[in-house]
């Protein structure tokens, strides 16, 4: 049995082991696929890992032999399920793995915003402290997390981890979701509600057909000019160019942004130069024990199809 990763670098350049997945079969591992090469790459494939690279309907009506894909994430969009499920193509994810992972990676983008650690170290680094008149100083203005709210959109694994560590923080927690979620963890309001109500809104959603570019300017509008918007899950879901208004004008106090809507993001994306905008390339998922978690999980759905089951299934 032949498999094919097209595009494993970024969840193992080096520092993980394969072997986990090579005792399943004949593995082919390549950094990077281009969408050209994806058939001929794929063409005897009867699995496939994917991160993102993308399946399309066109793409899969090429590959007979592929019976089985596996996404090394938890989102799935890359996949056209639908045509695969009519191919006769099972699709799997890795869910949960990187919660922790992502959770963590809100408060070191939220704990930039308040305490501005990176600004104060480089401040130093450059050799301004040895210079100050006072035995302290700051670059910018520091703001305690206590007290402040917390507005989580999407209550999902993810969403509840960032909601307890804000708990600990001492904050209040307001939360949408499109289903009722009764966790006992933080209230449950409407999206408008979430945007007007929380200091800093953190988004931990899927990508759907129905939800992409909703952060947009006339829900920007809604909040506070004091809020932060934090954003770790899909970039698709933000506007980016009603942002990068907003930001500009001192509609809202700041963003900090792990995902774009492009990735890697062209030169004219509008936020790579917006004011107030922090921004990371995409590494919220990538803990060394984030990514040996997917690897486990991967290895674990493809060995339940070897043998004649189906786990984490999403077509």
């Amino acid at each position: 049995m032949k498999i094919v990763i097209v595009d494993g670098y970024t969840l193992n350049p080096g520092d993980l082991s394969w072997n986990i997945l090579s005792a399943l079969g004949e593995l082919i591992v390549y950094d990077r696929t281009p969408i050209e090469l994806i058939v001929e790459r794929c063409k005897e494939a009867t699995i496939v890992l994917t991160n993102k690279v993308p399946f399309a309907k066109e793409t899969l009506a090429a590959l007979p032999n592929l019976k089985y894909i596996s996404v090394l994430a938890t989102g799935y969009n890359i996949i056209d399920t639908a045509a695969a499920k009519e191919q006769a193509v099972i699709v799997s994810n890795v869910p949960g793995y990187g919660t922790a992972s992502v959770a963590q990676h809100v408060f070191s983008l939220l704990l930039e915003i308040t305490n501005h650690t990176g600004k104060n170290a480089g401040w130093t680094a450059e050799g301004n402290w040895q210079d100050c008149a006072d035995f302290c100083y700051t670059v910018a203005p520091i703001t305690e997390l206590q007290g402040k709210t917390m507005g989580i959109v999407g209550f999902g694994n993810i969403g509840q981890n960032v909601a307890s560590i804000a708990i600990a923080f001492g904050m209040q927690v307001i939360y949408f979701n499109p289903s009722i979620k009764s966790t006992g963890i933080g209230t449950q309001v409407t999206l408008d509600e979430v945007f007007e109500q929380a200091d800093y809104i953190s988004l931990s959603c899927p990508l759907t057909a129905t939800n992409q570019a909703f952060v947009n300017e006339a829900l920007i509008k809604k909040m506070k000019p004091t809020s932060y918007l934090i954003n770790t899950a899909r970039g698709q879901l933000i506007n980016e160019s009603d942002l990068a208004i907003a930001l500009n004008q001192n509609t809202i106090a700041g963003a900090a942004l792990d995902v774009l809507s492009k990735e890697p993001p062209p030169a004219n994306n509008p936020l790579l130069t917006a004011k107030n905008c922090i921004i990371t390339p995409h590494v919220a998922w990538i803990s060394t024990e984030a990514r040996k978690r997917i690897l486990s999980i991967t290895a674990s759905n493809i060995l339940s199809y070897i043998n004649g089951s189906v786990n984490n299934c999403v077509n």
